[in-house]
């Protein structure tokens, strides 16, 4: 989402004539789009001005602006702690750039725009095109949350669940696939939440679907108890939705997740994957895991490995407990750090031997890669299959843009290497 609202912000800084650049040294406006969702966001903050400052030391500054989740969190404090900062703009004041940015430029005060109008902010939005011109691209159709998980921060930054129109974002899709898209991801703190005047995200789907350029269709990020027979139903029938679904799961402890307060248990969570194989029976997981939740127990843990390998998810996202201030679980006493870091240790090598385990199964098998950029000098081109693997094929032949049948020879834990008809394995690795 990031990404997006990145893009978005350049989108919006076109107005006042600024332009993109990478280096570093000729800029006049630096933007640093941060996230709050682990620690030591806000010390990265901070790191990256302290380069800006040294960079800057004999030269004009330049504008300094913190935008995203840590500006709306800790605003104020980022203004008064590091006087190089200029302006903060949280996640639902992108529309409010250029305005903040002319009012620096005039010599007035720091800026702090971190309101939570994130209607006035899509309507402003809506009548900027969306430049983005990549083969894939992402596209937010849902911010927001009102789960409440208490290890979670997102409520508190990004606010109460809001859906954008139908209208709207198919309108966006048209724009990007004009601009090359074949495929689109649709973002949401709590995607499959989207909910505009009674329309689901299934029925947002079959619409978009009907573009013809648009080949692929993916969304992320889901909540268990959200997932309607509706949305299951658009996976068996539509072709375009691709069949990788990353639905966090937290824990694999209902004792756990009731203290998370996630309102689904493990019974709800395994029912719900069994729907989906049997709708689309090659469907694949992945999904996000907090090892180290305060209260957590090896019995705990222990139920958390089971579901690991239970589901046998293809991608799993694991990290030790961090607690996000303002949050209800931050109050809660931590467990040592050093059986934390045991029990992360023993998670990520059953989740990597599961992921080994899928990825040699593929090797000689056909997938359909949807290739997105060159990569290096040797005529290898990066694209991703139906389920998201990387994959990196050789060939004389420009392949961006292109859906190609590929003989996957050879892979990784990250990458998978394939072939066109007309190269082998020997051919690929001169």
């Amino acid at each position: 989402m990031n990404e997006y609202d990145s893009n978005r912000i350049y989108d919006v800084a076109k107005k006042i004539n600024y332009k993109r650049t990478t280096n570093l040294s000729e800029t006049d406006c630096y933007v640093l789009n941060t996230c709050h969702i682990r620690e030591k966001a806000t010390e990265k903050v901070y790191h990256d001005v302290g380069r800006i400052k040294k960079e800057f030391r004999n030269k004009k500054k330049p504008i300094v602006v913190v935008a995203g989740c840590v500006a709306q969190a800790e605003g104020e404090i980022l203004l008064n702690r590091e006087r190089y900062i200029d302006a903060v703009i949280g996640p639902q004041s992108y529309h409010q750039f250029n305005e903040t940015i002319i009012k620096i430029e005039k010599n007035q005060k720091k800026v702090n725009s971190t309101n939570f109008d994130v209607i006035e902010k899509f309507d402003t939005l809506n009548s900027i095109k969306n430049t983005s011109n990549k083969t894939s691209s992402f596209l937010t159709i849902q911010e927001g949350c009102d789960k409440f998980c208490k290890f979670c921060v997102v409520p508190y930054t990004r606010g109460q669940e809001f859906s954008r129109s139908i209208e709207e974002i198919v309108r966006e899709c048209y724009e990007l696939v004009n601009n090359g898209s074949k495929e689109i991801t649709l973002l949401g703190q709590n995607v499959n939440a989207y909910n505009f005047k009674g329309k689901n995200l299934s029925d947002l789907i079959f619409e978009i679907s009907k573009i013809k350029e648009l080949k692929r269709i993916r969304y992320t990020t889901s909540h268990p108890i959200d997932f309607n027979p509706d949305l299951i139903e658009a996976h068996q029938s539509l072709k375009k939705l691709m069949p990788l679904i990353h639905l966090p799961v937290q824990s694999g402890s209902d004792k756990i997740l009731k203290n998370m307060n996630r309102k689904h248990n493990v019974e709800d969570y395994l029912e719900l994957i069994n729907k989906l194989r049997k709708a689309k029976p090659e469907i694949e997981f992945s999904s996000d895991f907090i090892i180290g939740y305060p209260g957590e127990t090896e019995d705990d843990f222990n139920a958390t490995l089971k579901l690991l390998k239970e589901v046998e998810f293809i991608n799993t996202y694991s990290f030790i407990y961090s607690a996000r201030p303002g949050t209800p679980a931050a109050k809660l006493q931590k467990t040592d750090e050093t059986i934390l870091k045991k029990r992360l240790t023993v998670f990520q090598k059953v989740a990597r031997e599961i992921k080994m385990k899928y990825k040699k199964n593929l090797i000689n098998k056909k997938s359909l890669v949807l290739f997105e950029n060159k990569v290096g000098k040797n005529n290898e081109f990066f694209g991703r299959d139906e389920f998201s693997n990387s994959v990196i094929v050789k060939s004389h032949e420009n392949l961006i843009g292109k859906i190609e049948e590929i003989k996957i020879i050879d892979g990784n834990q990250s990458t998978l290497f394939g072939t066109k008809k007309n190269f082998n394995k020997k051919n690929f690795a001169a």
